[in-house]
């Protein structure tokens, strides 16, 4: 059986699909409703957004596999992505990986046991300039020691802020106070 969304995510969609000639342009931001909606890429999510913009479903599942801010997988309340590519990697971006496994105990996509924290590596984040970065749940964390983000987690287990972006309202949370959301100058 389907999936049903609530009904602000179904009109969200409907009103998605008119700003496209094509509907099947609207696979991208259908893919984040659903994730925003049910945590993760589903194969009801999959389905769901195969019926909304009139594709099939493996055309769906091209693009959620393609892009790795589709979480293919149940993720942390926190998903931590870490940019592997040249900027990140020649400026540390191995020791944060490595500090994050460390700290948390957990593999690559594995989500902790009280279901707050998971990570993975991830390519180019474009923020290079800012190397080494992660991007967690939808926030840019940039300039990022082991210390610093040991900082980073320490306020998150205190304020739990909302880091995500919601497809259906399309409003980034309120981030983490005091907390710039981006260090480019």
């Amino acid at each position: 059986m389907g999936v049903q969304l609530p009904p602000e995510a179904e009109a969200k969609i409907e009103e998605i699909k008119k700003r496209y000639p094509d509907q099947k342009s609207a696979i991208m931001p259908a893919l984040y409703i659903a994730q925003e909606h049910l945590g993760w890429v589903t194969p009801e999510a999959v389905q769901w957004v195969s019926e909304k913009v009139g594709v099939p479903p493996v055309h769906v599942m091209e693009v959620a596999t393609f892009y790795t801010m589709y979480y293919k997988k149940p993720v942390g309340k926190y998903h931590f992505q870490v940019c592997r590519t040249l900027s990140c990697a020649l400026r540390g971006a191995k020791q944060i990986t490595e500090h994050l496994h460390d700290k948390l105990g957990l593999k690559p996509l594995e989500v902790s046991a009280d279901g707050m924290w998971s990570y993975e590596e991830v390519e180019c984040l474009g923020s290079c300039g800012t190397a080494p970065m992660c991007q967690i749940n939808d926030v840019f964390f940039e300039n990022l020691t082991p210390g610093k983000l040991d900082e980073v987690i320490k306020k998150i287990e205190k304020e739990k802020p909302d880091l995500r972006l919601s497809g259906t309202t399309e409003e980034l949370g309120k981030g983490l106070p005091k907390q710039p959301r981006s260090e480019v100058m």
